[in-house]
């Protein structure tokens, strides 16, 4: 009884690496890396550090994705070859890794049996909008403005003698410190933990920026101060 050659089966759903066998029909084109540098722009600005941070960051968590841990690894390796110029080393770990491209780009990748592989393009090149650290240092669009305040003119009335200081103080100043700048410009003020300041009725707390109390130039603040001190009455045992 006469035999039939059959026809040959294809390994997995997406054969078609460069070690596959030639006799194969390949279901994914592979076509060899492009050399050209994907051109892209960022949405949000990053510096080279912040830009290599997330790179870190997708390299550490990628194993944890669809597909096997050696792909990840000789993508990464293939990668970072491409990244220093070597197109050829890179070429090379793919094709022993068994991926295809079928765009010739990393940004979609398959393994031989179908898996697929997906590079995220900050991975493969540089934005064209990337920030360099000079660009932060400048009055650039991406520098934080620093808030010096500004200085406004009150008076402060003095509970002990009902007279009235004037004292310029800074918005940013915590009312702690403007205690403390008060006793100093008038040696008849008491130390900052005697003085009771208010405004509007209300008391003013010691961590409070007299910026977020809104008080206006030439109002006038109460400083109410306590006379009594307390001793410490030691206990008979």
């Amino acid at each position: 009884m006469g035999g039939c050659v059959g026809t040959p089966t294809r390994r997995g759903s997406a054969s078609g690496s460069a070690v596959s066998d030639s006799s194969l029909t390949p279901a994914v084109k592979n076509r060899p890396l492009r050399q050209d540098k994907i051109r892209w722009k960022s949405d949000i600005p990053l510096t080279e550090g912040q830009l290599l941070s997330k790179r870190d960051e997708f390299w550490d968590t990628a194993p944890a994705f669809e597909g096997k841990g050696e792909i990840w690894v000789a993508l990464k390796a293939a990668t970072g070859a491409a990244d220093k110029g070597d197109f050829d080393m890179a070429q090379a770990i793919l094709d022993g890794a068994g991926v295809s491209l079928p765009g010739g780009s990393l940004v979609e990748c398959y393994d031989e049996l179908g898996s697929r592989y997906s590079i995220p393009v900050y991975c493969l090149s540089y934005p064209i909008n990337l920030v360099t650290e000079s660009d932060r240092d400048s009055p650039a669009e991406f520098s934080e403005p620093i808030d010096k305040g500004q200085e406004i003119k009150v008076k402060i009335r003095i509970s002990l003698t009902g007279d009235d200081v004037k004292f310029v103080f800074n918005s940013c100043d915590t009312v702690a410190a403007a205690k403390k700048k008060l006793h100093e410009q008038d040696e008849g003020v008491p130390e900052p933990r005697r003085q009771r300041w208010y405004y509007g009725g209300k008391l003013l707390g010691d961590k409070l920026k007299l910026a977020e109390a809104n008080i206006p130039a030439g109002f006038v603040i109460q400083c109410i101060i306590n006379n009594l001190d307390f001793d410490v009455i030691p206990t008979k045992e």
